[in-house]
């Protein structure tokens, strides 16, 4: 039998799983600060419906393609956006909502790219300039608390359109060719994306799109590039305008934006798009790389209690500790192997409990880091405790 991993997929075990799952929490806790709220979606959808309008674009294309046992046509879903058509029907506007899970895509994986990553989503439905700054700022919260270094790039697709216009593109397919030829900048070479433009007769947008900022005031549409940055200053964020910025998924409507750091691949991305009739914005964070860029380390406080032939007074004990928010186990094997037990696992606090800790009502807790002892103090605490350094 062969136990390897497959290609593109990966196991979170130990220190790393743990810093995925306080990080997750740490985006939930965020996204609910403002007010959204979480959703939970099927993995698995029918194939037409993940599909939806947008076949041709590149990720529609890389969906994982399943059939059950009625022989039905399924997938797994490739991101969260589509299936909001259905949660989002007959809501009270704006609908705010988040959602974090898994999502897939049979596509090559090289770099920080996997065929199953998780994605941390929050979107409004019924949204306008306010609620897009609204989602960048909740998103840039989740950053600075990690400090992650990050800048924020945007730009709007109405913008991109008006611009093709004046170039002489009118046809909503040679539109969304170009749109799709600028957003391969970043994968291939300058010349390549020309000679693909130019066969559409949209060569000039290359040299237009690396023009200052100043030269798109002529366009009408860059009111929304000002407006935009107005609010998103409201929250204190930053944002660097990019006009060779196109996200090449075809929904995408209005504005768009990217954050990037210190990885090739973006952390962050979204834009405004359109659902049920209604203008819609949504950003979507990659855990997987923020995880992986975090230079924060997680500390849980840990117990280990030994139990040297007291095992009914050592449980006991753990109970004590769990109700008050410490994450305990108790250990039956031989105490001698009870501290290398511990190290193996990080565990950091060890209790030994034995008849003459029972008889003295004393328990001392031995730091494997320093090699110290103290005296245990139960405390009346609900919460875990949980700690997040900065790795140095």
């Amino acid at each position: 039998m062969n136990k390897e991993i497959v290609k593109g997929f990966k196991d979170y075990v130990g220190e790393e799983a743990e810093k995925f799952s306080v990080i997750r929490e740490m985006v939930r806790r965020t996204y609910e600060k403002y007010n959204f709220e979480e959703v939970q979606t099927p993995i698995i959808e029918r194939e037409e419906f993940v599909k939806g309008d947008n076949s041709n674009d590149e990720a529609v294309s890389d969906i994982f393609k399943l059939q059950d046992k009625g022989k039905r046509k399924l997938a797994l879903r490739y991101e969260f956006t589509f299936q909001l058509k259905r949660i989002a029907n007959n809501k009270k506007l704006p609908f705010k909502i988040f959602q974090i899970g898994p999502v897939f895509r049979d596509e090559p994986v090289k770099g920080n790219r996997w065929r199953q990553f998780t994605q941390c989503d929050i979107d409004v439905i019924g949204s306008g300039v306010k609620e897009e700054a609204e989602v960048i700022a909740a998103a840039k919260e989740v950053l600075d608390a990690l400090k992650i270094k990050s800048t924020i790039y945007f730009n709007n697709r109405k913008l991109l359109d008006e611009i093709l216009e004046s170039l002489g593109i009118n046809n909503k397919d040679d539109k969304e060719q170009a749109i799709r030829e600028i957003d391969k900048l970043d994968k291939l070479p300058e010349k390549e994306v020309k000679k693909n433009l130019d066969k559409i007769g949209a060569g000039e947008l290359l040299s237009i799109v690396k023009k200052p900022e100043k030269f798109f005031e002529r366009y009408k549409n860059y009111s929304e590039i000002k407006e935009l940055k107005k609010y998103a200053g409201a929250y204190g964020v930053k944002l660097v305008f990019a006009p060779f910025l196109a996200r090449g998924l075809a929904y995408y409507t209005g504005s768009i934006f990217e954050i990037k750091s210190e990885l090739k691949e973006t952390i962050v991305g979204g834009g405004s798009y359109m659902l049920n009739g209604f203008q819609s914005t949504g950003i979507s964070m990659g855990l997987d790389r923020i995880v992986l860029i975090s230079k924060m380390i997680v500390d849980i406080e840990k117990y280990l209690i030994v139990s040297l032939g007291e095992d009914r007074k050592a449980i006991e004990l753990s109970k004590k500790l769990r109700s008050q928010g410490k994450n305990t186990s108790v250990y039956f094997g031989k105490p001698s192997k009870a501290l290398e037990y511990a190290n193996s696992y990080k565990i950091k606090n060890v209790i030994f409990v034995g008849a003459q800790e029972i008889k003295k009502k004393k328990f001392m807790v031995k730091d494997m880091d320093t090699g110290r002892q103290r005296v245990l103090v139960l405390e009346k605490r609900t919460k875990k405790n949980i700690i997040l350094k900065k790795r140095r």
